[in-house]
């Protein structure tokens, strides 16, 4: 069966199991993207602190990207901070980014009132995202008690408010945080108008069940303080649940999602927003164009000395490559169909031209003579039957993909 172009309908070549079945989610509700790569993602002990040159430049490529809101830094920990805050701002401003700065503060004056400045001298508001421990662990280290987070809490909110700027009361550790504290809290928040509440998991402890019911309670607080206050989501990757964690989130009810590009932060990191902005796009959730992100991710790489893992989903070295014969042969007989869609689908679950990226066939102790061929044509090369036999006997003869130079000095041997 054909459509009227020749091709086969989607559903005639793909069969969904992600949405057929006993077990189907309801469909996803828009959220707002949260980056957070220029200030709890430089915050990992690995990560490199990148030039202001390129953090402008990342900036411009999330505005571009669809990115909603942009952390550009905390300017309590001292006079670079502010200077980079202050330039990021100024970009924003003068380049007309539809992306929105956000800075965190402690839930203290000494961290507010910079950020308080900073959107004064610019002329643009800043989000203040005024975060504070709430977990009984925390309470313990810190010898803490209920009535001193409260009075923090409404202080910060109010300070920020009080200066004309959105503020977001963020709660750390919020997953293993008591609900009777969580609901005082949050209660003193809204009640100072917040803006928005941010639900942390800070350690990464949460799971997809854990997540559902922590946004649910603070839903059914909000609901019961009959306001519009904004749900965030933020979550770290030490149990490696952070993307499905954040998916959830958006199913319970988050209106923001904070991420990072390739997930670097504190510890093992935080929710990949690149991988969340490639999920959503498969979902069909995300209509704009994201072949940038690749431009993104490889700043981001080179500029925090953050090396992509070669097996990265999307965007590591080998998402889209194959030294396999039957695999190669797929594609390739796909590509002869003269349907690009398919050649990009047919061993791949994520269409690489969505991305900037493309399928890929390389030649290896795997391959088959058709890898060859194909690899010689893509390089401009005649694929003659002496030459596919020589590359495949250097191929065989090995434990590991050739290189490009390995195959081309093949090429150049046997034409002499």
């Amino acid at each position: 069966m054909s459509g009227s172009n020749g091709r086969p309908p989607e559903a005639d070549t793909i069969y969904d199991w992600n949405l057929n079945g006993e077990r189907v989610s309801p469909p996803l509700r828009p959220i707002e993207y949260f980056d957070e790569t220029l200030r709890d993602g430089i915050q990992c002990p690995s990560v490199q602190d990148p030039p202001i040159e390129a953090k402008m430049e990342m900036i411009r490529l999330m505005s571009d990207l669809g990115v909603h809101h942009v952390d550009v830094g905390l300017p309590g920990a001292g006079k670079r901070a502010v200077q980079d805050c202050t330039v990021l701002a100024e970009m924003i401003r003068d380049e007309g980014l539809p992306i929105k700065p956000t800075c965190a503060a402690r839930t203290h004056a000494n961290d507010i009132n910079p950020i308080i400045a900073i959107s004064q001298t610019v002329g643009i508001g800043i989000e203040v995202m005024a975060f504070l421990g709430t977990s009984p662990l925390r309470l313990y280290a810190e010898s803490w008690d209920a009535e001193l987070l409260e009075k923090r809490t409404r202080e910060a909110v109010s300070l920020a408010k009080g200066a004309g700027l959105q503020c977001t009361f963020v709660t750390e550790d919020t997953v293993r945080s008591h609900p009777k504290l969580l609901a005082r809290l949050w209660n003193a928040a809204i009640e100072e108008q917040a803006d928005g509440l941010c639900l942390c998991d800070t350690v990464g402890h949460a799971t997809p069940d854990g997540v559902f019911n922590l946004i649910h309670y603070a839903r059914n607080i909000i609901r019961a303080a009959d306001t519009d206050t904004r749900i965030d989501w933020h979550g770290h990757n030490d149990r490696g649940h952070a993307l499905p964690n954040a998916l959830m989130a958006i199913e319970a009810g988050a209106d923001r999602i904070h991420g990072t590009v390739l997930g670097m932060g504190e510890r093992v990191g935080n929710t990949a927003l690149d991988l969340l902005m490639v999920n959503l796009k498969l979902l069909g959730q995300e209509d704009g164009d994201l072949r940038k992100l690749v431009d993104l991710v490889e700043l981001a790489s080179e500029a925090c000395h953050v090396p992509i893992p070669p097996a990265y989903p999307v965007f590591g070295h080998d998402a889209f490559r194959t030294g396999t014969g039957v695999h190669a042969a797929a594609v390739i007989k796909a590509q002869r169909k003269g349907h690009a869609w398919l050649a990009d689908r047919i061993y791949s679950g994520v269409p690489a031209a969505w991305f900037g990226r493309e399928q890929i066939i390389e030649v290896g102790h795997y391959s088959g003579a058709s890898n060859v061929v194909a690899w010689l044509q893509a390089h401009d090369i005649e694929a003659t039957e002496s030459l596919v036999q020589a590359v495949m006997h250097k191929a065989k003869s090995g434990n590991r993909l050739l290189e490009e130079a390995e195959i081309l000095q093949v090429v150049a041997e046997h034409r002499v």
